[in-house]
């Protein structure tokens, strides 16, 4: 039933005749259909006033008190550029794919939409369309990086604003608190302080963070107690950060996940061997289940590209009261696989008491080298490895460290001195440089 809403609403840019027949052939009455017809400009865009009982589920997003749909449209992957854009050089075919992907979003009860100033034209094109949506059903957040200034982050906001063309955000995140000097440069320099006066204008209702850094660095602004929301990394296959989700919830802060489809292991193009281990789910189901299992975990940002690609995520959300034992038996096969290939010593000591980045001769980020090596030992995600792997050298703090032709052999030998696979790992390492090494990549917001 859920999928019907999906397939007439891929199809906003049909007549108004045509669009109506469709509406009520999915059982929408004449009424709704003459409120939603009302709203058709240029390009249709319709708004539903109604949800489905069985559609969409949601969370309490922690101490902001904001009905958080457990999935979000996350706005990096659906707009034209990654560069800003004048609003002439927007095309058509771009906003009206933006356009269509919001609407189709709305439709299914994903009622967040999360951009970010760094996302090139997504905040101008964005502001084409939440103008005309009724604002107390949806939940609209921003993100800005940390700056010098009070009045440089003022700056940035009010571009951001104009961008958006609206008056207030339920949610802001400071983007990319990677460092402890990223942190200090938040609190102390101007960014916190704007902040809280906009706050008190009630031009933001609730500030939090984003961020990709390392686990020590997540739970010091944690503790800080200056955020009510966290925007992090933590997958099935990548579950460091841990540590800080507890510590979150110790606070009542709203916990967002980050791109679980793509950095949470390319998993919308898995390989056959992850496909055979997580059936009948998919690879990307299982990752949503296995995060939404979790209640401290609220939603999951979906960085679509197209309306369509909500379609597999929506499939996991009749069984979301079930996750736990939906994803018993694929947890099974998994931990079974996993421990096959590279055996019970290596499973239980791989990531035990690594020396961090700094200490690494090379600054090669041990544990998620070794992380993208079990996933490709065990389930053949190779991909993945290559995607990641070559983004080091080149990602600054948003993913920091060196390839593994960076270091000092010698070095190392002394660094993991005492660790129980000191042998085994600079072989793991030189394995794996030789899987995924190729030309540097760049981060997807450098891409052009």
């Amino acid at each position: 039933m859920f999928h019907c809403g999906l397939r007439w609403q891929s199809r906003l840019t049909m007549s108004s005749q045509r669009c109506l027949r469709d509406l009520q052939v999915v059982g929408v009455n004449d009424t709704v259909c003459g409120l939603l017809l009302e709203r058709l400009k240029d390009v249709v865009r319709v708004v539903v006033f109604f949800r489905e009982t069985d559609m969409m589920k949601y969370r309490r997003f922690g101490r902001t008190e904001l009905n958080m749909p457990v999935l979000t449209c996350g706005g990096m992957r659906y707009q034209q550029s990654w560069n800003d854009l004048n609003p002439g050089e927007i095309t058509d075919d771009s906003q009206r794919n933006l356009e269509e992907t919001i609407s189709a979003s709305i439709a299914v009860g994903i009622n967040h939409i999360e951009t970010a100033r760094g996302y090139g034209s997504s905040e101008e094109q964005l502001g084409r369309i939440l103008p005309s949506l009724p604002r107390d059903e949806i939940i609209v957040q921003t993100k800005i990086g940390p700056k010098d200034s009070e009045d440089e982050f003022m700056r940035v906001f009010e571009t951001s604003m104009n961008n958006l063309k609206l008056d207030r955000l339920d949610l802001f995140g400071v983007h990319g608190i990677n460092t402890h000097a990223l942190l200090d440069q938040t609190l102390n320099r101007g960014t916190l302080k704007a902040l809280r006066q906009l706050q008190d204008q009630g031009v933001i209702k609730s500030v939090g963070f984003s961020t990709h850094g390392p686990t020590d660095v997540i739970v010091r602004a944690i503790e800080t107690g200056e955020f009510e929301y966290v925007n992090l990394h933590w997958y099935y296959f990548d579950q460091q950060n841990w540590p800080a989700i507890e510590a979150a919830t110790q606070r009542d802060m709203g916990v967002f996940v980050i791109s679980p489809s793509d950095k949470g292991g390319k998993l919308y193009d898995p390989p056959e061997k992850l496909v055979r281990l997580c059936d009948p789910l998919t690879p990307m189901g299982f990752n949503d289940l296995f995060c939404l299992s979790h209640p401290h975990v609220h939603t999951l940002s979906l960085g679509v590209s197209r309306a369509s690609d909500f379609d597999a995520h929506l499939d996991i959300i009749p069984v979301l009261e079930q996750a736990s034992e939906a994803i018993a038996p694929v947890l099974a096969r998994l931990e079974e696989t996993w421990r096959s290939a590279l055996g019970d010593v290596w499973i239980e000591n791989w990531n035990k008491d690594l020396p961090v980045l700094e200490d690494t001769p090379g600054n090669v980020p041990l544990y998620h080298v070794l992380r993208m090596f079990n996933m490709y030992k065990a389930f053949d995600m190779q991909g993945y490895g290559k995607m990641r792997y070559n983004l080091l050298g080149g990602a600054d703090h948003w993913f920091p460290g060196h390839k593994v032709d960076h270091v000092n052999w010698d070095a190392l030998d002394e660094v993991l001195a005492g660790h129980p696979l000191a042998d085994k790992i600079p072989d793991a390492l030189r394995e794996a440089h030789e899987a995924f090494n190729a030309r540097d990549e760049k981060r997807l917001s450098e891409s052009e």
